[in-house]
């Protein structure tokens, strides 16, 4: 839980108020954390850093609300508590394209385990942006630029954008061939400015910007769950498995070994 001051820099305040979880104590309105950025940039803030430092990246599976409508609520892959592994890398412009690389790469290992395919896609400035379109321009020119080196295939959608820069949409198709948005990478320009963050430079008398990338892997882990359920049809591979093995007596006969095998791990048995 943050005081509102917090979203107000961040300007989630002005654009998100609406699906947050907002509470009064003593006179002072707090709310229900969205989301893991604004937190990441005061853990950035909180003491002096240098260039030597970057890239920095946190990573966090925090717990989140969302105030979703409650039309809008399916099951496991939209709900208003859940859990993402956010992570926020701070890197300097020249780092950029090369931890996005990494996040593509990190992407396709791991969706490669669960078996899963996926589709790329470019979202681009939106009409309630914030920042200047220079600033903007750069920073999608980046993205393309790293995806282009990726090597896979990839879209645009034009005017698809967080409001606080342009990013990545992984959607994923399960065995069924029904696309889930879940994976993201996000290159925000705005929040360093906003936070006023800065690193010591190589000339220690200078300072500059950071930027920060936001990325989850998974997304929502509920929704990722939601989708390998169907994507394996209940059936899970052993690694993932909850119950690896089943002791199943077949008469009454065998219901005293069987309980032996369960809680004294006889020979044999897991």
């Amino acid at each position: 839980m943050f005081n509102m001051r917090v979203f107000e820099t961040s300007g989630h305040a002005g654009k998100y108020k609406e699906n947050m979880f907002i509470l009064e104590i003593e006179n002072q309105k707090f709310a229900l954390k969205p989301m893991n950025c604004p937190g990441h940039c005061l853990m950035f803030k909180h003491r002096v850093r240098s260039y030597k430092e970057l890239p920095l990246r946190f990573a966090e599976f925090g717990v989140l609300h969302r105030k979703e409508a409650s039309d809008t609520l399916t099951g496991l892959t939209r709900v208003r508590r859940f859990q993402m592994d956010g992570a926020h890398i701070f890197c300097r412009e020249s780092q950029i394209k090369d931890e996005v690389r990494a996040f593509l790469e990190f992407v396709r290992d791991v969706y490669g385990v669960f078996g899963l395919t996926f589709d790329l896609n470019l979202s681009t400035r939106p009409e309630n942006y914030i920042g200047d379109e220079r600033t903007w321009e750069k920073a999608e020119s980046a993205l393309t630029e790293a995806l282009n080196e990726f090597g896979k295939r990839w879209q645009k959608d034009e005017g698809e954008g967080a409001f606080y820069g342009p990013k990545i949409d992984i959607t994923v198709s399960d065995a069924f061939n029904r696309k889930f948005q879940c994976a993201t990478l996000q290159l925000d320009f705005q929040l360093p400015v906003r936070f006023g963050l800065s690193y010591t430079a190589e000339d220690e008398s200078k300072s500059e910007t950071p930027v920060m990338i936001h990325r989850a892997v998974l997304g929502s882990v509920e929704r990722m769950f939601a989708i390998l359920l169907e994507h394996y049809q209940g059936k899970w591979p052993f690694w993932l498995s909850p119950r690896q093995a089943i002791v199943f007596p077949v008469s009454e006969k065998s219901r005293s070994y069987s309980l032996k095998a369960i809680y004294l791990k006889a020979p044999g048995f897991l």
